[in-house]
């Protein structure tokens, strides 16, 4: 992985003068790691940098996170952008909605698991075991690392009968696991789907993708955009589909601001960047 910074002049060239399409993660891309999903804040110099960003026909951002729709549109809160909650399971914006119709068993076994991962990890301290409605993820930030093996090991045990006759898939992330649809989808086939809806006016320019993620879940959405645009890590560089990489959400903003001067005069006429 190339620090992004150092490679400046060579992504600025890539860059060029293309339409840009961004998706961004939010938990540790946008906003820093919370406690817990609740206390994460988008913060306000952060917003209004998007806000303005957003006024470009010539900039779609789209905000694709593992939140709930709802909850992700209520922490980012940037009119006329894409939002697509529980890893590309929903998706709003202009002219687009979408929420798969998933089976009732399905639904069922989501409660069945987290009914069941309650009663288990009660005597657990710091476990957070959340209902997204179409996923389940248990939390285990706030949880000591001497109790995270044995955590582990309840999850396994209460997910396996559903893992045998694939009716759930797991997906473990930062301090997180997941109980997902057994359907292949997620957020790499949410990116190729969007990008290929084109929603730039201008048919001169190209569309340059660019998708900034900070966890494992992220890397479906980077081995699709490797090759077609800029796949940014953000943390400490790793073996990853990302080629660049960023230290932490504030070098995100730093980033984006540099687009911002970079579209100065097409973002915002009249407006200083950041």
């Amino acid at each position: 992985m190339e620090y992004l910074f150092k490679s400046w002049d060579r992504v600025e060239k890539k860059i060029g003068r293309n339409n840009l399409f961004i998706f961004l993660d939010f938990d540790g891309t946008l906003a820093p790691i919370a406690l817990t999903p609740k206390k994460a804040v988008l913060p306000k110099e952060v917003k209004q940098l998007l806000e303005r960003m957003s006024e470009n026909p010539r900039v779609r951002l789209a905000f694709i996170s593992g939140r709930r729709l709802e909850d992700l549109k209520s922490k980012v809160g940037i009119k006329n952008a894409i939002y697509s909650g529980n890893h590309g399971l929903e998706l709003s914006g202009p002219k687009i909605k979408f929420k798969p119709a998933l089976p009732v068993r399905y639904q069922m076994i989501i409660g069945r698991i987290k009914r069941e991962l309650d009663r288990k990890t009660f005597c657990i301290r710091g476990v957070l075991v959340e209902d997204k409605g179409l996923t389940l993820s248990l939390h285990y930030r706030l949880v000591k690392s001497r109790d995270i093996a044995g955590l582990k090991k309840i999850f396994q045990e209460t997910a396996a009968p559903y893992l045998v006759n694939s009716k759930i898939k797991v997906q473990p992330g930062k301090r997180v696991i997941e109980v997902r649809p057994p359907v292949e989808w997620d957020k790499g086939r949410v990116v190729l789907w969007l990008l290929e809806k084109n929603f730039f006016a201008s048919k001169n320019a190209g569309v340059m993708p660019i998708y900034i993620g900070d966890d494992v879940i992220d890397e479906d959405a980077f081995r699709v955009i490797k090759n077609k645009g800029l796949a940014i890590f953000v943390g400490k560089p790793k073996k990853s589909y990302a080629r660049y990489y960023l230290k932490d959400h504030n070098e995100v903003r730093n980033f984006l601001e540099r687009i911002l001067v970079r579209y100065h005069g097409r973002i915002s006429e009249g407006k200083r960047a950041v």
